[in-house]
């Protein structure tokens, strides 16, 4: 045979599925869909790297695992294209973000094309094409007709050095400060007016419907700990010496009568009016320093720190004064921005009183120092006295409710989603101004409303983003009246919340509207996505606000199912050889084009499925990559040896054993087990130097998911089909050959092994214990000793008992 010319194999097969349009999906009601999705790439200048052909190549495994058992498969790919990264990109070198981000587009799709993955090209699409984002666009005019998207006055990650607003995810803590993750520039809280979203109004459903889903059970526990909902009371506090008040919300209102003191956030409104004199320079100073703190740092900070602020609050039952304090471990957005402290029964508080000398009231009996967190007898608490916590809850928030100054709430950690940017490369917001504020939106027939171009993207420095310069696009006038666009854009995800439908609306001639009957029958047809594999720093982005903006549609009657994405897998990263993560500055990373040119796409895609189980961290191997190329070699070697019309017998058992073994593997994504598999069922072609024409069609069949290249190619020259293997039949096995004709016989001598025989399966007992009792080894271990009993278990165990 010739040699295995893998360069021109791959390049003739890619040329031949683009050509063809192999992949491309139909909308066919007669087969059984599915849908399987990658999370979409932001195209970077860097291309592809070792990670994302990870879990493309897992993806692809799947659909064409699936096509071959009769699915019509969907599998689209599209781009992540607006957001930060390129806009700080066009300020530094001056060219445009559109223009670079488009070029790293066609090479990002080169290299998925060069990877072998099938992708249906007709619904590729980008965030940052009009025709995508005219209906992201559309969507934002729903969610504001619904009043879930609203302007409002928001404390947010302000950086002065990149002009923008950032999201959480965006920035880090470098000694202590918040700094933005691109350029360590500083960022501060602070107050603007923004876009926001209210997936709030969702929470309950977010949380209950993750029960509905197939995710990993660390991430569902991820969106629950982000949802936070908490049960509790609301309970007010009045002010002394004023008719004021403010509210707490306690998930302990059982604790009430051990409440010595309060902490009001650094933000709430309150705290300036109520702060003395004396405290006011104090005060003022340490909210200055806590708009430089993360929310994570606040709350993580170790050692709690506060301010008093001189004012005091009456207790709600006892009337007894307790002093206010602020504290940067309150946040505004968490329950009310205030809480009621119970030093003898919260460990938090407990510390913050130690430190500041406030005063502890036991209102549990637990008999220990410190907080004391469990459940206990109360007293010291009037008419709780004597109750156990559940007890002494209910009866407290009965008792506020009748007194009318409290009552049961639940509360959450979700905030809502703040979703202005001050940045140029993103979606602008379909609404005009008029002078007094009020909100006119662009007509639907006047979507999209397209990003003018900017020859300047530099901060407008007012807070606006750089759209503020585009001052022709900024203004115009309507019926003779004056309006102002909105010169904040959305953020990046909001292309991302809705791109799986995106695909479906995608066709060779633009989109379906979404809110016709066509796009209701597709959506209908294809979702929700079947299998849907990405990373776990998705897990409270992405699909949080994807999740949400889905439950938006079924409420609109856009969709018919609750949930986007049903099964849910988090591959794994590849670190560096060195066992660190892949970076540019440590020199370890690996390009896919280098080992498309050293070994083949398919050698590449073998050995990442090889290196260990989907979801688990691995280390790149140049020894492990040289490994998946021998064993491709040696399967195309394999063709060297006699093919037969019939069926090798000797190869029988272990051929249905490996069909069975990886459909097994296929079903369950262990990939790395069902090529061992397929190495052990090449082994043993090679030890009989012959297979039959049906079992080595087979294996080409159960290889081509993971080397569709190489398998095709043999399928064709030399086998001579003339069916390809994309849309063959699955091989499917016989039972018969799945049972053992040999099993391995362990032998005991009082309970210890001596023996490991391989016996045929069912011989009769007799000549099970003449066969174990005449090995060498157990001869040694009996001679001289009495055979009291000899116990056989069938087709297992012998244990001789001697004295």
């Amino acid at each position: 045979m010739i040699y295995y010319d893998y360069q021109s194999i791959e390049k003739k097969w890619q040329k031949h599925w683009l050509d063809t349009k192999m992949f491309k999906t139909r909308t066919d009601k007669f087969h059984p869909k599915y849908y399987v999705l990658d999370m979409f790439p932001y195209p970077s200048a860097a291309g592809l790297h070792v990670g994302h052909v990870e879990g493309y190549t897992a993806t692809d495994i799947v659909a064409r695992y699936k096509r071959m058992q009769g699915y019509n498969v969907l599998s689209p790919m599209g781009w992540d294209a607006f957001g930060l990264p390129a806009e700080q990109y066009a300020l530094a070198t001056g060219k445009d973000p559109k223009t670079f981000t488009y070029q790293n587009i066609k090479n990002f799709k080169r290299q998925i094309i060069e990877m072998g993955k099938s992708v249906d090209w007709d619904r590729e699409l980008a965030t940052a094409d009009p025709e995508y984002y005219r209906w992201t666009q559309w969507i934002f005019k729903k969610l504001y007709e619904r009043g879930l998207a609203v302007l409002k006055d928001v404390e947010v990650n302000w950086c002065e050095g990149l002009g923008t607003v950032l999201a959480n995810d965006e920035i880090e803590i470098v000694n202590g400060q918040m700094v933005s993750e691109r350029g360590h520039f500083p960022v501060v809280k602070k107050p603007m007016r923004q876009w926001v979203l209210r997936i709030t109004e969702y929470a309950d459903r977010l949380l209950n419907d993750l029960d509905l889903v197939e995710w990993p059970e660390n991430l569902k526990e991820m969106q629950r700990n982000w949802i936070g909902k908490s049960s509790g009371a609301m309970i007010d506090f009045e002010l002394a010496n004023s008719d004021r008040k403010f509210t707490v919300f306690t998930t302990r209102p059982d604790t009430l009568y051990g409440v010595t003191y309060c902490v009001l956030s650094p933000e709430h409104p309150l705290v300036l009016e109520i702060t003395t004199e004396d405290e006011l320079e104090e005060v003022k100073s340490y909210i200055q320093k806590t708009k430089a703190k993360s929310d994570l740092d606040r709350i993580s900070d170790k050692v709690k720190t506060g301010v008093f602020t001189g004012a005091f609050a009456k207790h709600p039952i006892t009337n007894k004064l307790v002093p206010i304090w602020i504290g940067d471990y309150v946040l505004p957005q968490y329950g009310t921005g205030a809480v009621m402290a119970v030093p003898a029964h919260d460990e938090r508080d407990y510390e913050f009183a130690m430190k500041y000398g406030l005063e502890i009231i036991e209102v549990i009996k637990g008999g220990t120092e410190g907080a004391y967190e469990g459940d206990g007898i109360h007293h010291n608490s009037g008419i709780l006295d004597g109750l156990n916590n559940e007890e002494a809850k209910a009866k407290m928030i009965e008792y506020l409710e009748n007194r009318k100054i409290g009552y049961a709430h639940h509360t959450y950690k979700l905030r809502d989603w703040v979703f202005s940017r001050q940045r140029y490369w993103g979606e602008p917001f379909p609404v005009l101004y008029d002078k007094d504020g009020n909100i006119r939106l662009v007509p639907d027939d006047e979507l999209p409303l397209t990003l003018p171009y900017l020859e300047v993207f530099k901060p407008s420095g007012t807070g606006e983003s750089p759209l503020a310069h585009a001052t022709e696009w900024l203004y115009l006038t309507i019926d003779g009246k004056e309006y102002k666009r909105d010169t904040n854009t959305m953020p990046q995800l909001a292309g991302s919340s809705w791109y799986y439908i995106g695909y479906l609306l995608k066709n060779h001639l633009g989109y379906l509207p979404f809110d016709s009957k066509e796009a209701k029958e597709v959506l209908d047809l294809f979702l929700p996505v079947d299998l849907y594999v990405g990373g776990t720093e998705h897990a409270v982005g992405h699909l949080l606000y994807s999740r949400f903006w889905h439950k938006v549609f079924y409420d609109l009657g856009l969709v018919s199912c609750k949930e986007p994405f049903m099964k849910l897998v988090n591959q794994g990263m590849i670190l560096g050889s060195d066992h660190s993560k892949m970076s540019k500055s440590k020199g370890n990373t690996v390009s896919p084009d280098d080992i498309f040119l050293s070994h083949g796409a398919d050698a590449l895609r073998v050995y990442e499925m090889f290196m260990g189980p989907i979801e688990a961290e691995k280390p790149w191997s140049n020894e492990g990559l040289d490994g998946a190329k021998r064993f491709l070699d040696r399967v195309w070697r394999m063709f060297d040896f006699e093919v037969m019309n019939e069926n090798v017998k000797e190869l029988e058992v272990i051929y249905h054993q490996t069909v069975k073994k990886v459909t097994d593997d296929y079903e369950k994504l262990a990939f790395n087990t069902a090529i061992s598999q397929m190495m052990i069922f090449v082994n043993e072609v090679y030890k009989v130097q012959k297979i039959g024409k049906e079992q080595a069609r087979g294996l080409l069949k159960l290889l081509n998911p993971i080397a569709p290249h190489v398998t095709e190619e043999l399928n064709q020259t030399i086998l001579n089909s003339h069916e390809e293997l994309v849309y063959s039949e699955w091989p499917k096995y016989d039972e018969k050959f799945l049972i053992e004709t040999e099993v391995e016989l362990v032998v005991q001598v009082n309970g210890k092994l001596r023996a490991r025989i391989q016996i045929k399966r069912d011989l009769p007992e007799a000549e099970v214990k003449e066969i174990a009792l005449s090995h060498e080894n157990v001869i040694k271990h009996t001679e001289g000793f009495q055979i009291a009993k000899v116990i056989v278990i069938p087709n297992k165990i012998v244990n001789i008992v001697v004295k």
